[in-house]
């Protein structure tokens, strides 16, 4: 058996649905390995392999996914689209940021400080979780292109609006208001680069991986990886001891009378409301009647849906300098995490039978 072959066999292994299993492989294994060497340590370890994965495996599949595609005029258009559905998506989590943050009568900077956390909190694992979806043909291109608008949304639009309200909370623009580091600041448009650079090279020679021989089999195989790396990277951000019942009833309940409780559970909350059910009950009430009348074909409608109920990104924690509230973060990451995934492999199931 060739060297090949074995890629070849293993492939079917690291693809498709099997690679959200590895969440929970993720979960487990970073649960044991925090007993042995501490949780800090691990941490330290995987925010490392989070940046590996960011700037070598997500870039090398995205370059080779628009490298056997064709960048035509219904990607052009479903790119505006993904534009809109983001800018739609983060005015929602502002406004309703604002209206609970008005509820609860919070001001000066605790208030402040949830409208950014429940903004920022808007962000999805749109590579991490979402690679998933590239597995399915007839979703892989528009899954793509969602994919690479979310990494400059993430990483310049959001960055930019934070360091915008830092700089008016420390009274001080002209300073540095914009603590993300510097290789976070490049990442949108390297990350882009290995878009227009597979759009170019298939254009101008025709090129596919297919054409590639060995080595695009290879290719394939190491951009395969990066799907259920990167689930097994979501699994280890979740952390055990915020699943207790005690801590669960804070998430998810609101405080009784004259209960009293720390802002993180509120922020976090509501984050998670946000994302998990306000976002995507809009968006499918949005977008339903477009599918039904045909105004937009059934991958798109998947692929928005899809991404409209993705958890929220645990590299919004590299934002946490901005002024947002560190436990609120983590805690709507892990829940997020826990409730999305089952619901995500559902619906994929679903779509994929349905044959949208």
């Amino acid at each position: 058996m060739t060297f090949i072959t074995v890629l070849e066999t293993i492939l079917p292994y690291i693809s498709g649905l099997w690679t959200l299993f590895w969440v929970l492989i993720g979960f487990v294994v970073t649960l044991l390995l925090a007993e042995l060497y501490g949780r800090d340590r691990i941490n330290k370890a995987m925010k490392r392999i989070g940046l590996i994965l960011l700037f070598v495996f997500i870039p090398l599949l995205l370059f080779r996914i628009f490298l056997n595609i064709t960048f035509g005029r219904d990607e052009v258009i479903f790119a505006g689209l993904t534009f809109g559905v983001l800018f739609f998506m983060y005015v929602l989590a502002f406004v309703l940021g604002r209206l609970e943050a008005n509820r609860l009568d919070l001001e000066g900077m605790e208030r402040r400080t949830f409208i950014k956390t429940v903004l920022t909190n808007q962000g999805r694992s749109a590579a991490f979780v979402g690679g998933a979806i590239l597995a399915i043909e007839q979703w892989r291109v528009p899954a793509a292109i969602y994919i690479a608008l979310v990494g400059i949304g993430l990483f310049a639009v959001i960055p930019y609006v934070l360091s915008v309200m830092h700089g008016k909370e420390t009274n001080s623009i002209s300073k540095e208001v914009s603590p993300l580091p510097w290789f976070l600041k490049l990442y949108p448009w390297y990350l882009l680069s290995f878009v227009i650079a597979g759009i170019m090279i298939h254009r101008s020679t025709g090129i596919t991986t297919n054409d590639l021989g060995d080595w695009g089999t290879v290719l394939f195989f190491i951009t395969a990886i990066t799907i259920p790396a990167g689930l097994y990277y979501v699994g280890s951000g979740i952390h055990f001891e915020d699943l207790k019942v005690e801590e669960m009833k804070k998430m998810f309940l609101r405080p009784g009378k004259g209960e009293v409780r720390e802002l993180h559970w509120t922020s976090g909350r509501n984050a998670f409301l946000t994302t998990m059910l306000y976002t995507p009950v809009i968006t499918l009430l949005i977008f339903t009647p477009l599918l039904l009348l045909d105004l937009i074909p059934s991958p798109w409608f998947v692929v928005i849906i899809l991404n409209s109920i993705m958890p929220i990104t645990s590299t919004n924690m590299f934002l946490i300098p901005y002024g947002l509230n560190t436990k609120g973060t983590a805690l709507a990451v892990t829940w997020t995490t826990i409730i999305a995934v089952p619901i995500l492999m559902g619906l994929i199931i679903l779509f994929e039978n349905m044959g949208l």
